[in-house]
């Protein structure tokens, strides 16, 4: 089964274009199964419903909570639909097995006054201030991740069509729109005060040595920012992400819009931010309905 594994995690990376992060869990999850064929002294050819469902009753042993035995049949299923069409098997033992119930968590959003007392927390008269307010100002105007943002390079920015270039996940390209101040703050950051910084990379939000802002930066100084901003809970830059999907659904912008946007592959993964909506117009009928 080792070849056959290879071979397919060799297509999500080469044909599919995902992440390096994706394609070591997928792998991970497979090599997983393969130990456990092995000990049942089974072969790949004669994996069928009732092998797999074996394995889940040992995931689910394991202590596996159900999140992790769904990514371990999706990537079962993704492997076996690939054996097919190889025409290494004739059909897919995974088909019909159904995953396990998932509660779907609604994202934590901050409504639109939050989000403008949490942008007017960085000092804008020194550098780290306006570096700051501007890494805050496109995480919002854009929804990008954490990852898109920090890899951010100066070639990256069109001031006069007022796009970004953003590499989302498995290295797929989108182009963003920004908003008329959002351009102005980028542009005058760039200018003015990123050069203070004694650039060694073409990195555009970078630390105080001259190289690129981590991860862990921005998220350490976005929970500084929401707490002095009066935030009593945790603020991620995913917050600022779901925020803008929020808000502009609550703008009236369509959901395919929406998926372009958010560089979603698939549209259910957008999906979520109508159930966020309904979520908020449900809560605001039990407190001002006469009769709630």
């Amino acid at each position: 089964m080792h070849e056959e594994i290879d071979a397919y995690l060799q297509h999500l990376t080469v044909i599919r274009g995902l992440a390096e992060k994706t394609v070591e869990a997928y792998g991970s999850d497979l090599l997983f199964f393969r130990e456990f064929l092995t000990d049942l002294g089974g072969t790949l050819d004669k994996v069928d419903e009732h092998t797999l469902f074996l394995y889940m009753v040992h995931l689910r042993r394991k202590g596996l909570k159900n999140t992790s035995m769904a990514r371990n049949l999706s990537s079962l299923r993704g492997f076996f639909d690939f054996m097919v069409q190889e025409r290494l098997l004739d059909s897919s033992p995974a088909a019909l097995l159904d995953s396990p119930k998932l509660v779907r968590k609604l994202p934590e959003v901050l409504s639109r006054e939050e989000v403008t007392a949490l942008l007017n927390r960085p000092v804008m008269n020194v550098r780290l201030g306006f570096r700051d307010r501007t890494m805050l100002e496109l995480l919002y105007a854009c929804g990008l991740r954490v990852s898109e943002l920090v890899s951010l390079a100066i070639p990256d920015f069109d001031p006069q069509a007022g796009l970004l270039r953003v590499l989302g996940k498995g290295s797929k390209e989108r182009y963003v729109p920004l908003h008329e101040s959002a351009v102005s703050l980028l542009l005058s950051y760039l200018q003015h005060w990123r050069p203070l910084f004694g650039p060694k990379t073409d990195t555009i939000f970078l630390n105080r040595s001259g190289l690129g802002l981590s991860r862990q930066g921005v998220w350490k100084l976005l929970s500084r920012y929401a707490l002095e901003a009066g935030i009593n809970r945790p603020v991620s830059p995913h917050t600022l992400r779901h925020s803008f999907a929020t808000h502009l659904l609550e703008g009236g912008a369509d959901l395919r819009t929406l998926q372009i946007l958010l560089g979603h592959s698939d549209i259910m993964a957008t999906e979520i931010y109508t159930h966020v909506q309904s979520a908020r117009m449900a809560a605001l009928h039990r407190k001002f309905h006469p009769r709630s």
